[in-house]
């Protein structure tokens, strides 16, 4: 990251005897003492409206749209131009990212490699992708950089009548709509319990594969927010039926 000019580093569920020797290295001292910790990779992106799931196509079968590295820049630049935030993801050494770390993210980036050897060294495959970034989206930390009372202050539920309608909805937005529908879900016996992972999961990857806007968003959450409500305070003959 400091190679290419980029220091907004956050780490998820990090192990600390590791961690702790990484802030030693040399060349980089202030980018790793400034990280940001946090315990969920939710939390991590969730200021985020646009989140890049990084991995191999070997052993897995992706469930949202996958770009060849030479083809992310422009979604990256697009992203910024508007106003949004941008989160590259890169999971652990030894496994990755998991299918459910992947269901928060809007597509998978994939670096071309030679079919004889698809897998990569995390340290190079992060080295790759930055730099492509780095080459193709001038300074994209001051480009994503935005006023605190600008763009990256809407949030659900503030007074943002004249919002702009292309701007997109963050991550965090994304998952406050996905918890509210399981609600509904659940209070209309969509589906079994044993089948609500299942369903939080599918929810993810939906409401990104729709690239909500910020105000479809605080549409979307209104109805549901009603639905759930009347579902709740149902009337029928027999008089107030109060579902779980």
């Amino acid at each position: 990251m400091a190679n290419f000019g980029l220091s907004r580093l956050t780490v998820v569920d990090q192990f600390a005897p590791p961690w702790r020797e990484a802030k030693s290295a040399v060349g980089a001292p202030e980018l790793l003492c400034s990280a940001q910790e946090t315990a969920t990779l939710a939390e991590a992106v969730s200021d985020c409206t646009l989140v890049i799931g990084t991995g191999s196509l070997t052993y897995r079968k992706p469930e949202q749209q996958v770009v060849e590295l030479p083809d992310l820049a422009p979604l990256v630049k697009r992203e910024l131009a508007r106003g949004g935030r941008v989160a590259m993801v890169f999971g652990s050494e030894k496994h990755g990212m998991t299918r459910e770390d992947l269901a928060i993210c809007h597509c998978l980036a994939v670096i071309p490699t030679h079919a004889g050897q698809p897998s990569m060294n995390l340290g190079q495959a992060v080295a790759v992708c930055l730099y492509e970034i780095a080459a193709r989206v001038q300074n994209p930390e001051t480009a994503a950089a935005t006023d605190e009372r600008g763009n990256r202050s809407h949030r659900i539920g503030a007074d943002d009548a004249g919002a702009d309608h292309g701007l997109s909805t963050t991550s965090g937005n994304l998952d406050i709509l996905s918890e509210l529908i399981q609600e509904v879900m659940e209070a209309a016996g969509y589906s079994p319990r044993s089948m609500q992972s299942a369903n939080r999961h599918d929810l993810h990857l939906m409401l990104r594969r729709m690239t909500l806007s910020a105000l479809d968003t605080r549409r979307a959450l209104g109805l549901f927010r009603r639905v759930l409500w009347r579902l709740r305070h149902s009337v029928n003959s027999s008089g107030l039926n109060r579902l779980p």
